[in-house]
């Protein structure tokens, strides 16, 4: 296993230009989604899809705006890998999370298990899409697209690790700054999901930037779930084969 790589996206940093954006697709040969005016934003992609694989939110509050470039969070315990029957997701060797599309068969088990609502399945094929973090540009040793593009360096990537220490002296900067409100997500390896190898530098509550606030590992009580299914199975055949018995 190489060293785990992830993305820090420093929000702080967004100009919301969608650079990011634009050069996911074109690396990724991913679908245009519609460029619909929503006539609620500026945005006008709405939400990680199939067919946006980064997205660049626009929130507008009084005297600002906020932006933030999303994208999957390649968790550290992904319910989408455990709920998968194909294995057409699986974990790389740089401790990233990648759906083999000529694997998957649509089955849309992991739409409903992401704590984060990341992965969809494309329209026109039925089967699973999302970041693949630039999976053949990493192992030709190159960084991903969207970091590549980003004319701020509000995405950063590298070691995982490394970023997790340049995040922390960057929120320690903005706090001796005035903004005490900045915060990080996701960096935290004992969260819900194991901490995530794309994480964030906030302005505000993670709500107001379409997140869970405490994302939980969906199958986290799975084990638990087929131990109790087998206990009642249990119980149901001894009582059945009590009957059988008081019948004979």
């Amino acid at each position: 296993m190489a060293e785990r790589m992830g993305f820090f996206t420093d929000t702080t940093l967004c100009i919301g230009c969608k650079a990011c954006e634009v050069a996911c697709k074109e690396w990724n040969d991913v679908p245009d989604d519609g460029f619909v005016f929503r006539a609620t934003s500026y945005d006008n992609t709405g939400a990680l899809g199939a067919d946006t694989w980064r997205h660049v939110a626009f929130i507008e509050q009084d005297g600002r705006w906020l932006m933030s470039s999303d994208v999957c969070k390649h968790c550290t315990h992904a319910a989408c890998l455990d709920v998968c029957p194909t294995g057409a997701l699986f974990r790389t060797e740089f401790d990233t999370v990648v759906v083999q599309s000529d694997v998957c068969n649509g089955c849309g088990y992991c739409v409903p298990a992401c704590p984060y609502g990341v992965i969809d399945r494309r329209e026109r094929d039925g089967r699973a899409w999302k970041c693949t973090m630039c999976y053949d540009r990493l192992r030709g040793g190159l960084e991903p697209a969207c970091a590549k593009a980003c004319p701020t360096k509000s995405i950063q990537f590298g070691p995982l690790e490394e970023l997790r220490v340049r995040a922390e002296e960057r929120v320690e900067r903005l706090h001796a700054e005035g903004m005490t409100e900045a915060r990080l997500y996701g960096e935290d390896p004992g969260n819900g999901v194991g901490g995530t190898g794309a994480f964030f530098l906030l302005l505000d509550e993670p709500e107001t930037y379409g997140l869970p606030p405490d994302p939980v590992v969906t199958t986290r009580d799975l084990g638990e779930m087929w131990r109790w299914a087998g206990v009642a199975a249990f119980g149901m055949a001894g009582a059945l084969a009590a009957c059988f018995l008081r019948r004979s």
